[in-house]
């Protein structure tokens, strides 16, 4: 924390849940002030009110919380009897706390391509967020859950369409419409190049190793981390993602400024005004 001083941090794993000591991580991290911006990226099944507000207290900003399916086909595909009982029931509990900090996750696969329309609508439901990302085989090794296929491709272009027609002056869609449009080139293209890891975001391990990425396997000490973006970042020519955090960071930083600063992440808006 000390020499990268990011602006913005994500805990995830893995489930971070697991660790016992993960609210004090959260502490470190936060050390008392504003910055870094603090998401905690879990699926929530260790998750508790009393830890929510353990959490929150210790400096967590945001709450990302997987969800595949909008029922109990989430149980299935995480491989975790009873996971999406137990979100139906905590989630909204959360959420009328009114602190607008809770934002699903959900990763667009061949699986659930037919259920974008409806996670936004269980997002809404429970009074949170929802932020769409994309799933990338490097990850699992399993191609058969891209959607890459023209009729896949154009399937969610078209509910797509549908969801952003329904943007409101709450937001309660959290991605940029410039966000959605790179995620549906990304499947068109079957990648999408130019990737900066290793530069413009990075990965620090458990033990304290660098990585560029997730699902870039090369170690780096925190001494080498100039060496990292020389000889890998400079000669990158992986396109095989195009997961959230590198979705925000392509972006000019002007580009990144307005469309943060236009208010996304604004679903409290409709509590407040009473429109929900």
């Amino acid at each position: 924390m000390e020499e990268l001083r990011p602006c913005v941090v994500q805990i995830s794993g893995g489930e971070p849940l697991l660790r016992e000591d993960v609210v004090e991580i959260v502490r470190a991290v936060k050390n008392g002030d504003t910055l870094p911006y603090t998401i905690l990226v879990s699926n929530w099944s260790h998750m508790t009110a009393e830890k929510y507000l353990a959490l929150r207290a210790a400096g967590v900003d945001q709450f990302s919380v997987s969800l595949d399916f909008p029922d109990e086909r989430h149980d299935e595909f995480r491989a975790y009897p009873g996971l999406y009982r137990h979100l139906e029931d905590l989630i909204p509990r959360l959420a009328k706390l009114g602190h607008d900090d809770i934002v699903l996750n959900s990763c667009i696969t061949s699986e659930n391509l037919g259920e974008i329309e409806a996670i936004a609508d269980k997002a809404r439901e429970w009074g949170v967020n929802l932020c769409y990302s994309a799933y990338s085989a490097r990850r699992t090794g399993c191609r058969d859950y891209f959607p890459g296929s023209a009729a896949q491709v154009a399937e969610i272009g078209a509910r797509l369409d549908r969801v952003e027609a329904r943007r409101d002056p709450t937001n309660w869609i959290v991605n940029a419409p410039t966000t959605l449009q790179a995620t549906r080139r990304y499947f068109a293209a079957s990648g999408a190049p130019g990737c900066k890891a290793g530069l413009r975001f990075l990965v620090v391990t458990a033990d304290g190793w660098l990585q560029p990425c997730s699902m870039q396997f090369r170690r780096h000490s925190l001494a080498e981390r100039g060496r990292m973006v020389s000889e890998f970042t400079a000669n990158n020519q992986c396109d095989e993602c195009y997961v959230s955090i590198r979705s925000y960071l392509d972006k000019s930083f002007p580009q990144l400024l307005w469309e943060n600063v236009s208010g996304f992440l604004s679903f409290q808006g409709s509590r407040t005004t009473g429109s929900e």
